[in-house]
C-alpha cells in the first residue's frame, strides 16, 4: 500500500495525510531530547513515505527547525515544510505569552516581525522557500488583515506557498478568510478534544480550508502504552498535565485494550488505529504525531496505509464512549 496523500487547501500542494510533528524533537516541555535520534526520526519518516513535517520556531527556541534542516538535507524536494511565526523571544513587541528557557515569549504578527522571522526560519532549515507558512498563536495586538497582508506579500514574493492559522476562534478564522487565501488551519484535536467539529471545522469547509489536527494521539496518551507506573521528569508537561493522572492513564489503557484485537486482526498497533480514526472524521485533513526515534516514526507512517471500515470505526468509538469519556 502507498500513503494517503491530501491537498492543503487551494493552494495546489499534495503532502501525507499523516505528518511529522516535531514539537518533542524541540525538547522544550518534553524533558530534553536526543538529538541524533531526532534526526533519525525525521529520516525514518520521509523513508516511510511522510512527506509532511511540521515544526516551530518555538519548539526549543529554534533547535527543532535547525533539527528539521539537518535531516531534510539533499531530500527537500521529498517534503512539504510547515512551520510557523508569531511567536517571537528576540522582542518585546505584542502579548507576553510565556517564558521559554528563561526568555519571555511574546505573540506578535505585525508586518515587521513576519518579515523578520520567516529570514530566521529559511535559515534554521537550509531552505529558499517554506510550502505552509502558520501563525502559531494569535495577537491580539494586531488587526488580522495586516498579518494576512504581510503573508500573502511573503507568498507573492516565493518565500512561502500556503498560509495558515492555528489556535483560532471560529471570529478570527472568519477574519483570515476574509482577507485572503487561507490554506489550512492546525488545531488540537483527537477522540479527547473535538470541540472544532462545531466550531471551526464548519467555516474551514465552507472556504476549502484543509485541517490539520495536533496533538492527534493526546501526546501519547492513547497510544496504549503510557503505563500507570510511569513517571515523567525534568520540564515534561505530561508530568502535571491532570489528563495523565494515574486513574486516567489506567482510563486510557482499558481503551487500548478494548480495541487491541481490532488492532491485532489489521496487523497494526493501537497508535495506528487512532491515527486512522482520525483521518476519517469529517473535515480532518491531515493528522500531525510526533515521534522521537525511528520506530515511533515508522510506526505513524504506517496509520496512512490503513482505511477503516464502518464497522471498525463503530467499535473504537465505542471503545473511546465506555473508557474515555471520564478522560475529557
Amino acid at each position: 500500500m502507498t500513503q494517503l496523500t491530501r491537498l492543503i487547501g487551494r493552494s495546489g500542494i499534495s503532502a501525507s495525510a499523516v505528518g511529522l510533528g516535531t514539537w518533542a524533537i524541540g525538547g522544550w516541555m518534553w524533558g530534553g531530547t536526543d538529538e541524533a535520534a531526532a534526526i533519525k526520526a525525521i529520516e525514518a519518516s520521509i523513508d516511510a513515505g511522510i512527506s509532511l513535517i511540521d515544526t516551530a520556531p518555538a519548539y526549543g527556541l529554534g533547535r527543532s527547525e535547525e533539527l528539521v534542516g539537518a535531516a531534510i538535507r539533499g531530500k527537500r524536494d521529498q517534503v512539504v515544510i510547515a512551520t510557523k511565526c508569531g511567536l517571537n523571544w528576540q522582542h518585546g513587541k505584542g502579548n507576553h505569552f510565556f517564558d521559554e528557557a528563561n526568555k519571555p515569549v511574546h505573540r506578535y504578527l505585525g508586518a515587521d516581525g513576519i518579515a523578520w522571522e520567516v529570514e530566521q526560519s529559511l535559515k534554521r532549515l537550509g531552505t529558499d522557500h517554506i510550502d505552509l507558512y502558520i501563525t502559531h498563536w494569535q495577537d491580539p495586538t494586531t488587526p488580522v488583515a495586516e498579518t494576512m497582508a504581510a503573508l500573502l506579500a511573503l507568498k507573492q514574493a516565493g518565500k512561502i506557498r500556503a498560509i495558515g492559522a492555528s489556535n483560532l476562534d471560529a471570529a478570527e478564522l472568519s477574519r483570515y478568510v476574509a482577507a485572503g487565501q487561507l490554506d489550512a488551519i492546525q488545531e488540537r484535536y483527537s477522540m479527547l478534544d473535538r470541540g472544532i467539529e462545531q466550531t471551526l471545522l464548519p467555516i474551514a469547509a465552507q472556504h476549502q480550508v484543509a485541517t490539520l489536527s495536533y496533538s492527534s494521539l493526546a501526546l501519547g496518551l492513547l497510544t496504549g502504552t503510557v503505563s500507570a507506573e510511569r513517571q515523567f521528569t525534568g520540564d515534561d508537561q505530561r508530568r502535571d498535565d491532570p489528563r495523565f493522572s494515574v486513574e486516567n492513564r489506567r482510563h486510557a489503557q482499558g481503551f487500548a485494550a478494548e480495541i487491541a484485537p481490532l488492532a491485532s486482526a489489521r496487523g497494526a498497533s493501537v497508535a495506528q488505529l487512532v491515527i486512522a480514526w482520525t483521518l476519517q472524521q469529517p473535515g480532518i485533513t491531515f493528522a500531525l504525531c510526533g515521534a522521537r526515534n525511528p520506530a515511533q516514526a515508522i510506526d505513524n507512517a504506517r496509520a496512512g496505509e490503513l482505511a477503516l471500515g464502518s464497522d471498525e470505526l463503530a467499535v473504537i468509538d465505542r471503545a473511546a464512549a465506555q473508557h474515555l469519556v471520564a478522560i475529557a
